[in-house]
């Protein structure tokens, strides 16, 4: 087992910067994320499982010969950590390639920042049997430690799809999906009159709402209905209610 003790490791600085650089992530193709519940998530999911840093001593938990494990003391170890006062383990996952486009049912995002709504979406998603998350203009890094941590083991299981709003148009007709935007206007409808069991729904920022560009390539409008003097629902907030309406649609509840 290897004992690292100085910030200028290779492997320390490393990890620092997967830890903060998104450019540097995508580059390397590997991603980090912490915790006893997540590693085991990863193990159970069969993630590609690269580093492990472990504060102080190495746990108990069983890992495959080809991973690399690693102690540091607490001070560098809350050094690395994207955590403050974080447990530990601290591990490192290879990015999977995209997959292919195929899908009954998908959530779309546009232009969500947040990587804490993120993650939250792409729990939810997993929660409702939605399998697949469409992510469209500025979203935030689905391999951030925060957006990693939001997800809580559903990135490990869900089809993430980083796409344009023409690629996700023709990602819809491919598989014969309508395609509906979210969206506070005359022309949308409410969500309970819709069959959702085969769609894609787009949910855009709390701020914006979905770009013209998006909502002129969707085969129609959809509403949430809310109280009088409610102006719009947090973007996590949102995908839950739509996510629900698709899981209960898909089940035949309407």
């Amino acid at each position: 087992m290897e004992h690292i003790t100085s910030r200028k490791n290779p492997l320390i600085l490393r990890l620092r910067a997967l830890s903060t650089d998104g450019a540097f992530r995508r580059a390397e193709g590997e991603y980090l994320c912490d915790g006893h519940k997540l590693l085991a998530e990863a193990l159970d999911k069969r993630a590609a499982l690269r580093t492990v840093l472990w504060k102080e001593r190495a746990g108990e938990a069983p890992l495959p010969d080809s991973v690399r494990q690693v102690t540091a003391p607490e001070e560098l170890f809350d050094y690395v950590s994207p955590m403050k006062n974080s447990p530990g383990p601290l591990f490192t996952l290879a990015i999977p390639k995209e997959p292919e486009p195929v899908f009954t049912r998908a959530i779309l995002l546009e232009n969500v920042q947040d990587p804490g709504n993120v993650g939250t979406v792409i729990r939810t998603a997993a929660a409702m049997g939605v399998d697949t998350v469409l992510l469209c203009g500025a979203c935030a890094d689905v391999y951030s430690p925060k957006t990693a941590r939001a997800a809580m083991g559903a990135l490990f299981r869900e089809k993430i799809i980083r796409c344009t709003v023409p690629e996700a148009r023709a990602f819809a007709d491919r598989n014969g999906l309508r395609l509906y935007g979210a969206a506070l206007s005359d022309r949308a409808a409410d969500i309970r009159d819709l069959q959702l069991e085969n769609a894609v729904v787009a949910i855009g920022s709390e701020g914006n709402g979905l770009s013209g560009e998006l909502l002129q390539s969707c085969d129609g409008e959809l509403i949430i209905p809310m109280s009088p003097g409610s102006e719009s629902l947090n973007a996590a907030v949102a995908a839950a209610i739509v996510l629900w309406e698709m899981q209960n649609a898909a089940a035949g509840g309407r």
